[in-house]
């Protein structure tokens, strides 16, 4: 079965907030163990300046990976990933077209990790690129049950 979507052009808005939950949800852990480590210098000498310290390193954690996503949606390499495209999703790869003659294939094991949310699917091919798949461009709900079945088989969501 191949499922073909409506056209649909992601929304840079969209892709900074998902990126940016995505890597925090990966990596958050470390900007955490961070800003312990440092309150633990309030066990040395006590000070309010310690917790300021890691809410500051907190903060400019988030404000790093921030920038690194909005600078995608500037840059002329990153200028794809916001392009209007319709997808034939099989269970071989996902083609990307941006017209019916002019397309990109995708195989399924370019993707490291996928999450069904309650409105899309997010597929990440790495930190910076995703394939953001919202429920409301398929034509059917059995096309989303269909994506949703292959990704359960290729072990990219549980």
């Amino acid at each position: 079965m191949i499922v073909k979507t409506k056209n649909y052009k992601l929304d840079k808005k969209v892709y900074i907030k998902v990126a940016l939950t995505n890597i925090l949800l990966k990596q958050g852990w470390i900007a955490a163990l961070a800003a312990l480590v440092i309150c633990l210098g309030a066990l040395w000498i006590f000070s309010i300046w310690w917790f300021i310290a890691a809410f500051i390193g907190l903060a400019l954690y988030v404000v790093f990976w921030w920038v690194q996503f909005f600078g995608v949606t500037q840059l002329e390499q990153g200028k794809m990933l916001f392009e209007k495209f319709s997808y034939e999703i099989s269970s071989q790869q996902i083609l990307m077209k941006i017209n019916p003659r002019e397309g990109m294939p995708m195989k399924w094991d370019m993707i490291q990790s996928a999450k069904a949310g309650k409105d899309a699917f997010i597929l990440m091919v790495n930190k910076a690129q995703m394939i953001y798949l919202p429920y409301k461009i398929f034509n059917t709900d059995n096309e989303r049950k269909f994506v949703n079945s292959v990704l359960k088989t290729k072990g990219l969501i549980k």
